[in-house]
């Protein structure tokens, strides 16, 4: 739920209320009862709460190119084992494949 920040016309006095976005905004000053307005500002923007986001968290380049080595070559199906694509003979090439 968002805090919205209020003035009052006549007395001046600034408050805030913690409210859903639904609920009506507040019409009248706690102090002297006169018409207030809500104040439009920029609020608190983002807050992360728990461990992480920090710069440290991300994985450094030496881990990055170790694990890119690591990971198996993905064999492409549109070029065939004999060299030649598309493939003249599948049967041949892809046995498995009917």
């Amino acid at each position: 739920m968002p805090t919205y920040e209020y003035l009052c016309d006549a007395c001046g006095h600034r408050f805030e209320r913690f409210q859903p976005i639904t609920a009506r905004p507040v019409r009248s000053c706690p102090k002297c009862r006169r018409r207030v307005k809500r104040l439009i500002h920029g609020g608190a923007g983002l807050i992360f709460k728990g461990s992480g986001f920090y710069q440290t968290d991300h994985r450094s380049k030496s881990y990055r190119e170790a694990a890119q080595k690591e990971k198996p070559e993905k064999k492409s199906e549109a070029a065939a084992p004999c060299g030649t694509s598309p493939c003249k003979q599948p049967d041949v090439c892809f046995p498995d494949k009917k």
